[in-house]
């Protein structure tokens, strides 16, 4: 198949992305489907956007970056045999190239793994946050000829708006994700969580179970893509992401965390970092929120844990049990391999795209 994908942001930057299309076509390409790029996002757009203020900067961005998309929605010809868009064709606004795609005739699959119809934005655009237009979510599901989502949660939702939905998981490539070789802790126990500026609040919530654990055992808290993280009473020591270092930053955890609270838009997750970890062999804690009921099953690959003394309790038994965190590592890798890699799940995006280029050709005969 030769198939278009429309995404918003640069290649290799956004854990949407990489996670899901991205590493879904690199799985793909040797099987000779071929895949092209229309990306939304400036690097100049990228350096400015999260960062406080500079509005100027960013508005001007913004609009090259529309003008752009403009333009290149008006010119695009149904060329290719299938397209896939990521999300949104613009990240402000109503849908209005989604509907110049539907009535030109050019039908797209629409893939999102978050609940992007509810209102979010981050710290630093606070003050724009009216200009997202969640609600053309349900739009862009009506206009696609089908909807691609990451969980049940997403799709309950979706189904809401067109019956023409599946649920594929967002997925680790268990070839590059292989597992640290020894359960042994040298040295200080790490404590390692993996994240973003913007999900970065979701760790804070268990400052409170981390400070109570510091008082009874010496530990590291290891944070990656968050570099300005500090929690007081808690040795923390925080680095930026990188895609060159993650999973060898991530190999450096003894314990992974994934603290979500209980709401609408932490259900819609997907449970990557759950699955990152797990891949990499690194026993795995995480809230009871959304699919990661489905991912971890209590006790067996890993832990789910809700209040204060849960976390506590886990983290304690996972860091002094070398036997149990051998357990986690081998059971949590299985269920990954299982039921989330992109070798399992990239073949089932290459039926949906070619059910899209069948419906169009029974539609143009």
């Amino acid at each position: 198949m030769n198939v278009l994908v429309l995404m918003p942001y640069l290649y290799d930057t956004v854990p949407g992305q990489r996670f899901r299309i991205e590493q879904w076509v690199r799985e793909l390409e040797p099987q000779g489907h071929r895949f092209d790029y229309a990306v939304f996002e400036s690097p100049e757009l990228k350096r400015v956007m999260y960062a406080k203020g500079a509005y100027g900067r960013k508005i001007l961005a913004l609009l090259s970056c529309i003008g752009r998309q403009i333009r290149f929605v008006k010119t695009l010809r149904p060329s290719h045999d299938a397209v896939f868009l990521f999300r949104q064709l613009l990240p402000i606004g109503p849908p209005f190239l989604e509907r110049a795609l539907a009535r030109r005739g050019i039908p797209f699959v629409y893939d999102f793994d978050d609940s992007i119809f509810l209102p979010d934005v981050s710290d630093a655009n606070k003050h724009v946050a009216w200009l997202k237009w969640p609600q053309k979510t349900a739009e862009i599901c009506r206009l696609s000829a089908h909807v691609t989502v990451g969980n049940p949660y997403l799709a309950a939702w979706a189904h809401r708006h067109t019956p023409r939905v599946s649920v594929v998981p967002t997925t680790i490539d268990t070839k590059q994700y292989r597992p640290k070789e020894s359960m042994r802790i040298a040295g200080r126990p790490v404590i390692g969580w993996s994240g973003s500026l913007t999900t970065a609040k979701h760790l804070k919530t268990l400052a409170g179970p981390l400070q109570a654990l510091a008082k009874t055992m010496d530990f590291r808290l290891q944070v990656v893509g968050a570099p300005d993280t500090t929690i007081e009473g808690v040795d923390v020591t925080a680095r930026p992401w990188s895609a060159k270092t993650e999973t060898d930053d991530i190999k450096t955890f003894d314990v992974g965390i994934m603290p979500l609270p209980d709401d609408d838009w932490s259900k819609g997750k997907c449970g990557l970092k759950a699955l990152q970890y797990m891949a990499l062999g690194v026993p795995t804690i995480a809230s009871p929120v959304g699919v990661n009921g489905d991912i971890i099953q209590d006790g067996h690959n890993g832990f789910l844990a809700s209040t204060p003394e849960e976390w506590v309790d886990k983290l304690t038994r996972l860091i002094r049990d070398e036997s149990l965190r051998a357990r986690f590592a081998k059971e949590g890798r299985r269920t990954v391999e299982a039921r989330y890699s992109a070798e399992v799940q990239a073949p089932r995006l290459v039926e949906i795209l070619r059910m899209t280029e069948r419906d169009r050709a029974a539609c143009a005969a």
